[in-house]
């Protein structure tokens, strides 16, 4: 008799788990779901880009340190200022080239 409850019981169990179990995927699967899964990995994937992209531009930084270095080239280079602005050109009106009176291939026209 003890025998029998406890493979009903431990049936049972195993039952209710496998059901919770399937819920679980059967959630996991519809849509809203996996538009949530999909917007979570885009995010963790910017985030990884993004650190990757400062892990980059760190390593670059002093790896263009050591070339300095090994150079010769550890004192700042001196910035130069630009050059000032040009003066404007004055604005001359456009010369037309057409003769008065023509106002097309034919004569006719009015553009």
């Amino acid at each position: 008799m003890f025998r029998r409850a406890f493979w009903f019981t431990t049936g049972a169990a195993a039952g209710v788990w496998a059901t919770n179990k399937v819920h679980q995927k059967l959630r996991k699967l519809q849509p809203d779901s996996l538009a949530a899964q999909a917007a979570d990995k885009a995010v963790e994937t910017g985030h990884r880009l993004r650190q990757f992209a400062l892990d980059v531009r760190a390593g670059m930084a002093d790896r263009e340190e050591q070339l300095h270095d090994a150079l010769g080239l550890a004192e700042p280079i001196e910035v130069r200022e630009l050059p000032a602005p040009r003066r404007a050109v004055p604005h001359l009106p456009y010369r037309t080239t057409r003769t008065p009176g023509l106002t097309g291939p034919t004569g006719n026209e009015d553009h």
